[in-house]
């Protein structure tokens, strides 16, 4: 590994949830992005291989400009309703000042500034989705999941951030985490459970844009410690496992 590269990793590492429940993260960036950021990102996610089960949290960050906190759109499994698959779907800002009338939003995340929104939708695991942020004005912004499978979409939340704040800055990394060990108990990293899922190459419809993906690494308690693994999906996306 090269010492450019170690910086970058540890850089990234900074932004990413902390303790033990942070298992894994992965930078995103997108090529060509205007001085004034982008007005709409999408985030595709693969998770056919994650367990039916609360848990883990797979998600993708981004900054706006004129703000240094993040904002994140991301998926949580969990069991399955009357035989029927349930997915958490989030957007959250945990960006200061961040208001909203939406009646899927609450004020703060994480127990900080921001807004945190949520829905629970039923969908098959083996669809493909895409979780899709969309400015519809001002400083407002909107979160979806699409099945895009079925070309179902459901609406997770919309909020807006302060006077000023400009659009998405083309780069910052995501993250895969168990957040019930966030909880200050001991928790070996031998009984994690196992997932699997892919980050694919995020998009925009700002012309000439151009995404990608770069390579996943683990970091927080668990390095080395929870059977992580990772390759290059056939279009240049990332699968990741861990866990047993």
């Amino acid at each position: 590994m090269s010492k450019n590269t170690l910086l970058l990793i540890t850089s990234a590492a900074a932004l990413l949830p902390t303790l033990a429940m942070g298992l894994v993260g992965i930078s995103w960036s997108i090529t060509n992005v205007p001085a004034s950021g982008l007005t709409d990102i999408t985030f595709p996610f693969f998770i056919a291989k994650s367990p039916h089960e609360t848990g883990y949290y797979f998600s993708q960050q981004f900054n706006c400009n004129g703000q240094s906190d993040v904002g994140y759109p991301g998926l949580q499994p969990r069991p399955d309703s009357g035989g029927t698959p349930v997915i958490h779907a989030v957007f959250s800002s945990f960006i200061s000042g961040t208001t909203t009338t939406d009646s899927n939003c609450s004020p703060g995340a994480d127990g900080g500034p921001g807004v945190s929104c949520a829905v629970e939708f039923s969908a098959p695991y083996e669809d493909a989705y895409q979780l899709v942020v969309l400015n519809t004005g001002g400083t407002t912004w909107d979160g979806t999941v699409v099945d895009t499978t079925t070309g179902k979409r459901v609406h997770i939340g919309s909020w807006t951030l302060p006077h000023g704040t400009g659009g998405i800055k083309g780069s910052q990394t995501g993250f895969i985490e168990y957040y019930l060990w966030n909880d200050g108990g001991n928790h070996p990293c031998s009984t994690l459970p196992f997932t699997s899922m892919a980050f694919e190459v995020p998009t925009t419809t700002m012309s000439g844009a151009t995404g990608s993906v770069g390579d996943a690494y683990e970091y927080g308690d668990c390095v080395g410690r929870v059977a992580f693994e990772s390759h290059r999906t056939y279009d240049q996306g990332v699968e990741v496992s861990v866990g047993y």
